[in-house]
């Protein structure tokens, strides 16, 4: 099981490092590993498990935040449909790329988190509004394309860019971290 613990911090180098394809099929060790990472975002929204296992809450996490330098990442995302009922978006992806994205810009109102980053980083984080992303989903057990938007567009680039070693508040504009983003789409 995967605690909050075992989550490196920014002051690790590992996290700065470079991450390397996976081998397909998954070996057994690799799909552990991204089945005990899908677990943990399960349970860091659960409050109870949350609590008794002291877990921060989560909607992904990458390999590389665990000292794994494999591109796998999985993410979780339960949204709220326009008629309010609930929906789950689920992946546990090995070897994303995203293969386009849309010109237009997009961000979190309330800036962005990172189970890597305790201190916190205030500003916006300029991403694509709309991206593609082709790669082995696990949890399918297959290769797909899927097209996300909005706030899962936001998730899956965060998760990737753990993969070059970039962390969230590289990309905040340093001399105005809340510098208005032009055309951008605001994320509450």
């Amino acid at each position: 099981m995967i605690t909050y613990k075992d989550i490196l911090k920014d002051d690790n180098p590992i996290v700065r490092q470079k991450s390397a394809d996976v081998k397909l099929p998954l070996s057994k060790k690799d799909r552990e590993t991204l089945q005990e990472m899908v677990q943990y975002i399960h349970d860091s929204i659960d409050e109870e498990k949350a609590e008794k296992y002291g877990l921060r809450p989560a909607v992904g996490l990458a390999a590389p935040q665990l000292g794994i330098l494999k591109k796998m990442f999985a993410m979780v995302v339960t949204m709220e449909e326009e008629d309010g009922s609930l929906s789950t978006v689920e992946y546990a992806f090995v070897n994303p790329k995203i293969v386009s994205y849309s010109v237009q810009m997009a961000y979190l109102k309330d800036g962005e988190g990172c189970l890597s980053v305790e201190e916190e980083h205030q500003g916006y984080v300029p991403r694509a509004a709309r991206i593609t992303i082709r790669g082995y989903d696990m949890l399918q057990d297959k290769e797909i394309e899927v097209r996300l938007r909005g706030y899962l567009a936001i998730v899956a680039q965060h998760e990737i860019d753990h993969f070059s070693g970039t962390l969230f508040y590289d990309k905040i504009n340093k001399e105005n971290p809340f510098k208005e983003i032009e055309n951008a789409i605001v994320i509450e």
